[in-house]
């Protein structure tokens, strides 16, 4: 098993981690064309990135791998080989078991020591990437505006000797308001050796530079000056090199910190939360309302202490609308606008102190998020095997194929899932552990369902089964087959055939009429049609085709099939107990549909049931007639 699992389990994690990589790529391809950096840094962040990107690739590659084992296993009838040698289909999966063990181990391992480590260098290498100026390539008959605080526009460039021709540059680095303009017959422009800076040289040209901040205080006055040269040489601040960040800043982040680091994290902010929620408790108890302050002042010891006042208890109640109406209508505005507006200042001064409440909660979350991807990847691996190697014995198809088809539907519904839970919990809607844990639950029940249909041998993709399901439900008729036997044991004898098939033609008769007259919502919850003795017509309608079939006339035996099979449905009697029936009447929109469900199956029934005694009752007159 092992031999053939892990070179699949290889093969398909590399295939992953590259799809996932090109993922990456054309993500953030924006920020690596056209800064002319080297092959080692972009290797670099690559390789960071494929360690960053080995938790979503490897769910997905343990469930293609296992779909993929167990489908070739079923397909070259290897899994019924072991079955048949007494090797069940848990004990075949038991060294994969005790592989995921150590990988589902391993993965929680490189969560927690490996990706914080990868996860910090790889966003530094990337914000220092795009931090990094483009390279310079200035293009003819556009505006360039890739040089900071400038735009440059040449008609055109001279490829041999490097010449820009119809040279126009816009200097803004010093502000709008001192904005320069430069025209030029023909310019060069090269960088400094340190590529800290441009050398541009221009020749016959103009310059105009509007000197604002030199106009004085006369409105309007705005002076220019303006500048004729044969040669003009211009040092632009222009740094080309790559400059890598500090990767301190990100360490302190989120995604650098291991299981220690981020628990620690947590309970330090939970305790400030706790401390400023405290302090503005007090604050709120101590301000003064109707003009009574909180503390009193006390003198003791020589010098004057500060103390809670006592509770002031008034004798009856303080009619404040009484006192609101003793105003005159100037005092009444004045008093209401004040009201509002100390409203307003009391909620500007609370909404200004829970933005540090807010920016703290979101950071527990955002560490919490963290703290629980340590085990998520862990368990999403074992849940992937579980649910891809029974699928696998199920279908029963190797090769790339369907194994591929299910194993991507099965994995964008895990991610849809992973995704919206991570999306809840990052925005407070649900509880960090529900929304990080949200696929896990979902994708649980799934593999524990596909493991015990595949222990045993159920048809879950079988058409027939749920077509034959749906058909027993609903009671939807089906065709009967009977075939002449070629040699009979037990001959037909007719005095007890036609005994049998009066029987079961008085049984019919009594049924039908038993049941003739339309039952009403109250007697159909209350009675509906007996099961045993929908029961008993069933078994002797199937006995008296089974003794027929011995028949050796084929008139009878194409009789036989003009039979309908009968079934026994819930809805002919929906409950046996009262206190149910009492239930389902009173809950009147669920029990009218049942209601007439059960009156259109009864309807089928009574059918069914009559042209079970015409059938008999041509069959013994072809009884009699031989």
């Amino acid at each position: 098993m092992l031999q053939s699992f892990l070179p699949l389990f290889l093969m398909t994690f590399f295939i992953c981690l590259f799809i996932v990589l090109m993922q990456f790529l054309w993500r953030y391809i924006d920020d690596l064309v056209g800064k002319g950096l080297e092959v080692s840094v972009i290797a670099e962040l690559f390789f960071y990135a494929a360690l960053t990107m080995v938790p979503m690739a490897l769910p997905l590659a343990v469930l293609l791998a296992s779909l993929m084992t167990f489908g070739n296993l079923g397909e070259r009838f290897e899994l019924t080989a072991m079955k048949a040698s007494g090797v069940s289909l848990l004990k075949a999966m038991r060294p994969l078991m005790v592989l995921m063990t150590f990988v589902a181990i391993g993965a929680f391992f490189f969560q927690n020591n490996v990706l914080p480590v990868a996860q910090t260098k790889m966003w530094t290498l990337l914000y220092s990437m795009r931090q990094k100026s483009p390279e310079l390539e200035i293009p003819e008959g556009v505006f360039y505006d890739q040089i900071p605080g400038y735009n440059l526009f040449v008609e055109s460039k001279d490829r041999s000797t490097g010449m820009l021709n119809n040279v126009m540059i816009y200097d803004m680095s010093a502000g709008f308001d001192n904005a320069r303009i430069i025209l030029a017959d023909s310019g060069k422009m090269s960088m400094t050796s340190d590529k800290t800076h441009l050398f541009l040289r221009l020749y016959d040209g103009e310059q105009f530079e509007n000197l604002k901040e030199q106009g004085g205080t006369v409105k309007g006055n705005v002076p220019y000056r303006r500048e004729i040269f044969d040669s003009k040489e211009i040092l632009i601040s222009f740094d080309a090199n790559f400059n890598r960040m500090d990767e301190e800043g990100m360490r302190n982040q989120y995604v650098g910190k291991n299981i220690k680091e981020l628990q620690a994290t947590i309970d330090s902010v939970n305790h400030r939360i706790d401390s400023i929620g405290t302090t503005y408790g007090e604050a709120i108890k101590q301000i003064p309302y109707l003009g009574i302050p909180y503390y009193e002042r006390q003198y003791a010891n020589g010098g004057v202490i500060e103390v809670p006042q006592k509770p002031i208890t008034l004798e009856k109640p303080l009619d404040i609308d009484s006192l609101y109406r003793g105003k005159n209508a100037a005092s009444e505005k004045g008093l209401i606008a004040q009201a509002i507006s100390k409203a307003k200042r009391n909620r500007q001064d609370y909404e200004f102190r829970s933005y540090q409440m807010r920016d703290d909660r979101k950071t527990i979350r955002r560490h919490g998020i963290e703290l629980h991807k340590k085990f998520t990847l862990s368990f999403a691996c074992i849940i992937f095997f579980f649910i891809g190697a029974p699928l696998g014995a199920i279908i029963r198809k190797g090769g790339l194929g369907m194994p591929l088809v299910i194993s991507v539907f099965l994995f964008i519904f895990y991610y849809i899932i992973d995704n919206s839970g991570y999306k809840m919990a990052r925005e407070g809607r649900l509880d960090v552990w529900e929304g990080m844990w949200l696929s896990s639950a979902v994708l649980l029940p799934l593999g524990i369902f596909f493991t015990y249909k595949a222990v045993n041998d159920s048809a879950v993709f079988n058409r027939d089964a749920y077509a034959n399901f749906f058909r027993r439900l609903l009671g939807v008729n089906e065709i009967r087959n009977v075939q002449m036997k070629e040699v009979i044991m037990d001959e037909v004898v007719v005095t007890d055939a036609l005994a049998m098939l009066q029987s079961l033609a008085d049984a019919c008769s009594a049924f039908t009429a038993r049941y003739a007259r339309t039952m009403s919502y109250v007697q159909y919850w209350m009675q509906g049609i007996n099961s045993d003795e929908t029961g008993a017509l069933v078994e002797q309608i199937e006995g008296t085709v089974e003794y027929m079939s011995n028949s050796r006339d084929k008139i009878i035996i194409n009789k036989l099939m003009d039979y309908p099979i009968v079934r026994q449905l819930w809805f002919h009697q929906p409950s046996s107990s009262k206190w149910m029936s009492y239930t389902a009447m009173i809950l009147f929109p669920i029990g009218l549909p049942v209601y007439l469900i059960g009156m259109h199956c009864r309807k089928r029934l009574l059918k069914d049931v009559a042209a079970a005694a015409n059938v008999t009752r041509e069959i013994q007159t072809q009884l009699k007639n031989n």
